[in-house]
């Protein structure tokens, strides 16, 4: 049976500055990244600060014109997908925030702070995006149908009832499951969307979207490779909780979460030019190979083992390369913009 977990306190200062445990250790609550027990938790620090960006930076008047290129399969998918990316990154914030009360390391605290502030602004980012396209009442009608999107909803329920069950009766084992469903979250139900923008930029349409997409990806690698860090930090401290059931619950969320990202590709991404299908259910296949990868674990799809659609590596950066994609590998400038994009309207 696991422990409930208590609040860590704001400050203690009768206890060290290192922490001795990552939950239920004792801290002082003052940070010297000098003297952390996980020294590579500060390179991680410092890769989510080198990624700061804000979308105003991007000049989304291109896509005003883009978007007319649009076919209707196209137009109706980026509805939907900025709906649904919504839907993922708001809760998100939120979860971090919860997770970090319980949690007695000061780096991890740190680290929450700036990845909840990335969740914050990859939701505004959709507003931005959105307004320059959309009149309000347009705008409007998006995010109230991502809210209503019955295989929106269908998909994201197990992680969404999961956190609330850990915020309101918080335990240990509870605690490792929600990680591992940021893991889905973070690895996983964010990448047929991310595909779909990029097939957009290959063809030269609403490059300015998958501008802002590509910082929005950049930003989840390092939150999915963080929070693998994290489980197997928790788990390293705290080997009872590294059982066999929890590597089947691992696997099986893992299925669980490729089929709803099928399902919803599927759903959302036929007949759509530049994309097949079944190479995208490969390349869900795939992550989710990554993602297991990351904890330890074996592959649980021998047939996606490599990258079926290679061409998305263009747009975004892998965990050990350098800071370029796409869109700065091609030279392309980008703006900073503020009221000409009408965002303040909102």
């Amino acid at each position: 049976m696991t422990k409930l977990m208590q609040k860590v306190a704001i400050m203690e200062p009768a206890n060290p500055v290192k922490s001795t445990g990552i939950i239920h250790g004792k801290s002082s609550g003052i940070l010297n990244w000098n003297d952390i027990a996980y020294p590579s938790f500060y390179r991680t620090y410092r890769e989510l600060l080198s990624n700061f960006w804000i979308p105003q930076e991007v000049n989304m008047g291109p896509d005003t014109k883009s978007i007319m290129e649009l076919s209707d399969e196209e137009l109706r998918a980026y509805k939907l997908t900025i709906g649904l990316l919504a839907t993922l990154d708001t809760p998100q914030a939120r979860l971090i925030h919860g997770v970090s009360e319980y949690v007695s390391d000061d780096s991890v605290h740190a680290i929450a702070a700036i990845i909840a502030q990335q969740e914050v602004v990859h939701n505004e980012s959709y507003s931005y995006a959105l307004s320059t396209l959309f009149s309000f009442e347009e705008q409007k009608e998006i995010f109230d149908d991502a809210r209503r999107h019955p295989t929106i909803i269908a998909r994201n329920e197990r992680i969404m009832q999961a956190y609330d069950d850990f915020i309101q009766n918080p335990t240990e084992e509870k605690l490792v499951r929600v990680i591992v469903y940021s893991l889905i979250l973070e690895g996983i139900f964010f990448y047929s969307g991310f595909a779909f923008f990029y097939n957009l930029a290959r063809q030269q349409k609403m490059n300015a979207t998958a501008q802002i997409i590509s910082f929005i990806n950049r930003d989840e690698l390092v939150h999915g490779k963080f929070m693998s860090e994290l489980l197997r930090a928790i788990l390293g401290e705290n080997p009872n909780l590294n059982d066999e059931a929890l590597t089947e619950f691992i696997e099986t969320e893992f299925q669980e979460a490729v089929e709803s990202e099928i399902a919803w590709s599927n759903e959302v991404l036929d007949g759509i030019v530049g994309i097949d299908l079944d190479e995208m259910h490969t390349y869900i296949k795939y992550r989710a190979n990554k993602m297991l990868k990351m904890l330890g674990i074996d592959p649980i799809y021998p047939d996606a083992l490599e990258n079926g659609m290679p061409w998305i590596k263009a747009f975004v950066d892998n965990f050990d390369e350098t800071k370029t994609d796409f869109f700065e590998a091609r030279n392309r400038s980008y703006e900073k913009v503020d009221a000409d994009n009408e965002f303040d309207e909102l």
